[in-house]
């Protein structure tokens, strides 16, 4: 009984929150636009966070600040092979000309080092022991809100995490090349079954899957941008790239349960529907 109230509870601040998320967007961006990022004088950076590595800042057009916070899940904020994705089609884009900067403020080295392994991540990557730089900047608490392109004075153009948001995404894109990524598609709506699904008891160490059926209620085409997930544990996979009014298909979601407890993960659907994305959630416990 005590398991299912805190379930509900949790949904219940969660869904508050993302009621809020549209405001909270529109006052970080007003807060943060054009604000200068202080990076401390004396960075050091490693390799797998053991291996010291010789690196500078570099002195570019634009550049990417991931600064990652010591609080919750370490594998679910970073979602590296995301990064890793990301950062190769920019660089095919601009001649690998944007740097990335990963500042990590870590709790457990062990875990990040075997996180950066695990995902081949060998970029130079800052151990921020005394948040130093989240001192000089006060970023926000919100992890989806600790990234920022940075133009060359290192003012921030956009603040949003782009492998969590692919709205997000296109505004770095935009930026970066000058390319409109965005569609100029009517917009339609999509519905799925249910907004929330229990997996019920997962056991440590498997995969559970879930099938959802998602229908297109609008009288456009409905095309499948992608999907994001709040933790790399989790994945979203559909055989489809588009609905036709009234046609229905289904998305096999993928959950792999790492951890004992209750978990809450959510899948977001991006393409031509209001808000640009329609979000699912998945409770359940790990045992």
């Amino acid at each position: 009984m005590k398991q299912q109230l805190y379930i509900l509870f949790l949904l219940f601040l969660l869904t508050a929150c993302q009621e809020n998320k549209k405001e909270q967007f529109a006052r970080l961006v007003q807060e943060w636009q054009g604000k200068e990022i202080v990076f401390p004088q004396d960075m050091a950076f490693t390799r797998f966070v053991t291996e010291p590595m010789e690196y500078q800042i570099p002195d570019a057009e634009y550049k990417v600040l991931i600064y990652v916070d010591s609080t919750g899940c370490t594998s679910c904020k970073l979602q590296l092979p995301k990064w890793k994705e990301l950062i190769a089609h920019v660089d095919s884009a601009t001649n690998g000309n944007i740097p990335f900067i990963f500042v990590f403020q870590s709790k457990d080295d062990k875990e990040l080092r075997y996180i950066l392994k695990r995902d081949n991540f060998a970029r130079p990557v800052c151990i921020d022991r005394d948040s130093r730089l989240d001192k000089l900047n006060k970023f926000p608490q919100d992890i989806t809100f600790q990234t920022f392109l940075l133009d060359k004075d290192n003012k921030v153009k956009v603040i949003g995490n782009p492998v969590h948001n692919l709205a997000v995404r296109d505004l770095y894109l935009k930026q970066i090349t000058g390319i409109q990524y965005q569609e100029a598609l009517p917009k339609t709506t999509l519905e799925t079954e249910r907004a929330e699904y229990d997996l019920g008891t997962v056991r440590e160490g498997t995969t559970k899957k879930q099938t959802v059926t998602v229908r297109n209620t609008g009288t456009s085409v409905f095309k499948l941008k992608g999907f994001t997930t709040s933790c790399d544990c989790t994945e979203a996979i559909a055989d489809w790239k588009e609905l036709q009014p009234g046609e229905s298909g289904t998305i096999t979601v993928s959950y792999e349960a790492e951890q004992p407890g209750d978990f809450y993960r959510t899948v977001e659907i991006y393409g031509n529907i209001p808000n640009k994305s329609l979000m699912m959630s998945f409770i359940g416990t790990v045992e």
